[in-house]
């Protein structure tokens, strides 16, 4: 019961929209109606300011992380783990309380990683940097870094289990991409 139980609260803590929240509550703006209307920490950056996104993103990634954290501590199984995470994932970009539309999930996966992989976090995020930095291209960053998550599991020798979780929201994370990866063809993608 524990573990249907946890899977729920994994997506209701996912679905909670702290970019359309925060926005509102601190900076008076409905991220859905500025910049590309995506309550994520990407559009918060850009359409309110550099504070604001960090402090979204912080928000974001923790829900990954939590979600992990207490199926750790009610079940232990890493199967529970990964399942918490996912559906913290599914939460943010499909939020119950938005009519099941959301962000694209990539600090919430950041977050995830993070309670599994530790090592592979840093990888990525440095990856994610270097690419951001260079390119300014904030989607690029997240689709190639999500990439290099299971890429990364299989060099570092993690469990099959991770391996496939990476993989999945690798997939997940590219196709919830992809109006910007039509704009990055294109060379019309916003920069940061």
């Amino acid at each position: 019961m524990w573990n249907v139980e946890v899977l729920i609260f994994s997506y209701l803590l996912g679905s909670i929209p702290n970019g359309l929240i925060f926005g509102k509550l601190i900076w008076k703006k409905d991220l859905r109606k500025v910049g590309s209307g995506n309550i994520g920490a990407t559009n918060a950056w850009r359409s309110i300011g550099k504070t604001a996104g960090i402090f979204i993103f912080a928000l974001d990634f923790l829900k990954g992380a939590l979600s992990v954290f207490i199926a750790q501590e009610f079940s232990g199984e890493p199967l529970m783990m990964i399942l918490a995470g996912f559906f913290s994932i599914l939460g943010h970009s499909f939020s119950l309380f938005l009519k099941f539309h959301g962000g694209k999930g990539v600090a919430t996966g950041l977050g995830v990683i993070s309670m599994l992989m530790p090592k592979i976090t840093a990888v990525v995020f440095l990856i994610w940097l270097a690419i951001v930095f260079v390119t300014r291209y904030v989607s690029l960053g997240s689709i190639v870094a999500s990439i290099c998550v299971p890429l990364l599991a299989i060099f570092f020798g993690e469990p099959t289990e991770f391996i496939l979780l990476g993989a999945l929201a690798a997939v997940f994370i590219t196709v919830r991409h992809k109006e910007n990866i039509s704009r990055l063809s294109r060379g019309i993608e916003n920069k940061v």
